[in-house]
């Protein structure tokens, strides 16, 4: 697999941004997308903050009978695929439609629309019941409707791997364009998790954070007295093509894809393992389809949630793959401030990635104030810093034991 892939198009919606460009400034500038939440009554349970969108209005890039019929994780795809196509410039016709791909992954799906019907069932009936449930729950609903609304006809699936989903769908379409199958890709995660059963049922697995209130002071990756994370929404998308794709069409690059790897923990349903063997391995897998030796890491983006378990793994595993440099190495959890998208975050944060090769700035990870002993490396506390980065690399790590790592360089013709 001799084929170069490249990033020609990025777009986002998510609690810190609209779009890259205002979620980029967002982020470099500490600013969280953190609240109290206003979606449903929070009151009787434990947990009343998230990082929920304001102001999304879907139909800037759907009908509005369009709206009715999907779910707000299928929505949230289909406005950052509509800028990340914006930015590529890639068009999708009769011609190449079936040398177009998708692969859009969520961890939950539809988990709002669901809830809803349940409402329904147990209060009016069955009878009762929208003929759109189905499609606004599945989770390949965001592929298939992306696939729809662009007219792409090559490969369409949704994976499902937790909370490295994202992650593992931009290292699929990775794989997808060197094998030849496809010729560009639109790749990345979608989620809209932020309701009634998403929140209680995450705080009942122990993973989220109560400090409820202000001023919000969570989630606090890595920090010694970090208690867990903050539920986030929304969508990651990536245009990536081959090269020759690129060069026939001549549209500018914005950074290359240069490795992936994934791997699993086999430890715990829930808990990553201590020492971060899997996360370790998954991070020598991506070094080593890249070419790259540890020396050549200019920032990481952590996965980095706020939990007391992951953050202590992640260091491990960081440890680990890249022995000395581990200390010398930037790294730093912008989680902290638009919370965690679960099966989208992965693919937000290979955004950002490549917003750092392309602008030398490492965003921070804010409320990191007294560094946990044991996250002893350079998480890039609460100010951002500039940095030349050439070559980034994303951690997504996820319940069920899920690693992916994906690895970006600056573009070189």
């Amino acid at each position: 697999m001799t084929k170069r892939v490249v990033v020609t198009g990025m777009g986002t919606v998510n609690s810190i941004g609209l779009d890259v460009a205002t979620t980029w400034n967002n982020a470099i500038h500490g600013v969280s997308g953190i609240g109290p939440i206003t979606y449903f009554d929070s009151s009787d349970l434990n947990v009343h903050i998230a990082c929920e969108i304001k102001d999304f209005d879907p139909s800037q890039t759907i009908s509005t009978r369009l709206a009715r019929r999907t779910d707000l994780f299928e929505q949230y795809a289909l406005a950052a695929t509509h800028e990340a196509l914006q930015q590529s410039g890639l068009e999708v016709d009769e011609g190449n439609a079936e040398r177009v791909a998708v692969v859009i992954s969520t961890a939950v799906g539809g988990l709002i629309s669901l809830e809803d019907a349940f409402d329904i069932l147990a209060h009016s009936g069955a009878r009762r019941l929208s003929p759109f449930v189905i499609p606004k729950f599945m989770p390949n609903g965001a592929s298939g409707m992306v696939a729809i609304e662009t007219g792409a006809k090559g490969p369409c699936y949704s994976l499902a791997s937790a909370c490295a989903s994202g992650a593992d769908s931009i290292g699929h379409a990775w794989l997808l364009l060197k094998a030849g199958i496809a010729d560009a890709v639109i790749a990345g995660g979608s989620e809209a998790t932020v309701c009634k059963i998403g929140i209680g049922t995450f705080d009942r697995v122990g993973a989220l954070s109560r400090r409820n209130d202000p001023p919000f002071f969570t989630p606090s990756p890595f920090d010694a007295n970090r208690d867990g994370l903050v539920m986030g929404e929304g969508s990651g998308i990536i245009v990536l093509e081959t090269l020759e794709h690129v060069e026939q069409r001549g549209a500018d690059v914005l950074a290359e894809l240069i490795g992936y790897a994934a791997t699993t923990d086999a430890y715990h349903i829930t808990a990553p393992s201590v020492e971060g063997e899997g996360g370790a391995a998954a991070i020598r897998g991506a070094m080593a389809s890249a070419g790259l030796n540890p020396e050549e890491i200019d920032y990481i983006n952590a996965h980095g949630t706020g939990t007391l378990l992951n953050d202590t793994a992640e260091t491990h595993a960081i440890k680990k793959a890249l022995g000395e440099h581990a200390h010398r190495v930037p790294i730093s959890s912008t989680k902290s401030v638009t919370g965690h998208m679960m099966g989208a975050t992965g693919a937000l944060e290979g955004i950002f990635c490549v917003q750092a090769i392309r602008e030398n700035i490492i965003p921070p990870t804010i409320h990191l104030h007294d560094p946990d002993p044991e996250c002893d490396l350079d998480y890039v506390p609460l100010e951002a810093r500039e940095h030349n980065v050439h070559v980034a690399v994303s951690n997504a790590f996820g319940f069920g034991g899920h690693n992916a790592v994906l690895a970006f360089r600056e573009f070189s013709g």
